[in-house]
C-alpha cells in the first residue's frame, strides 16, 4: 500500500495512530498527529533521548527541526491529493526558545498548493500556541 493510500485511508477514519508505522523515524521520534478544526497537529512525546543540552535540559535542535518537518509533510499529505510522500525541497528553521524537556506540539499552514510544488509555514509550542519555540517555512515537490 503505498504512502497516498495509508494517508488517505487514515484521513477517511480520522485515525492517524497508523502514521507511526508509515513514517518510520516518526515512531523513532515519537511523533503524532492528530486533526481537529480540518488541521493536523503533530505531536512529539517527551524521551531523555531527545535532550540535546543536558545541562538545561533542552531538546536537540534537530528533533525540533523533524517535528517541524513532519508537521509540513502531515498537513500538506492532508490538504494535497498527491500521490507520493511530499519531498522537501527547502526548509528554514527560526530558534524563538529552547525547547523544555516535555512534549512539544506543531501545526502547519499550506500557503500554496500548487501542481508540482507546495509552499507551508508550520510553528511547533510547548505550552502555548501563542509562544512558538520554533517556526520553519517548508518548500516541497509534489510529483
Amino acid at each position: 500500500m503505498s504512502f497516498h493510500d495509508r494517508f488517505q485511508a487514515m484521513k477517511a477514519a480520522n485515525d492517524f495512530s497508523a502514521l507511526q508505522d508509515a513514517v518510520p523515524y516518526a515512531k523513532f521520534l515519537g511523533i503524532s498527529a492528530d486533526v481537529r478544526d480540518g488541521r493536523v497537529i503533530t505531536t512529539m512525546a517527551y524521551a531523555d533521548r531527545l535532550i540535546g543540552n543536558t545541562a538545561l535540559p533542552a531538546l536537540h535542535g534537530g528533533t525540533i527541526a523533524a517535528l517541524l518537518e513532519m508537521a509540513a509533510i502531515f498537513q500538506t499529505a492532508y490538504e494535497a491529493e498527491t500521490e507520493i510522500m511530499p519531498k522537501t525541497i527547502t526548509i528554514t528553521i527560526d530558534y524563538m526558545r529552547s525547547g523544555a524537556a516535555r512534549d512539544t506540539h506543531a501545526r502547519a499552514w499550506a500557503t500554496r498548493i500548487g501542481r508540482r510544488v507546495a509552499n507551508v509555514r508550520v510553528e511547533a509550542w510547548q505550552d502555548d500556541p501563542a509562544k512558538p519555540i520554533a517556526a520553519a517555512n517548508v518548500n516541497f515537490l509534489l510529483t
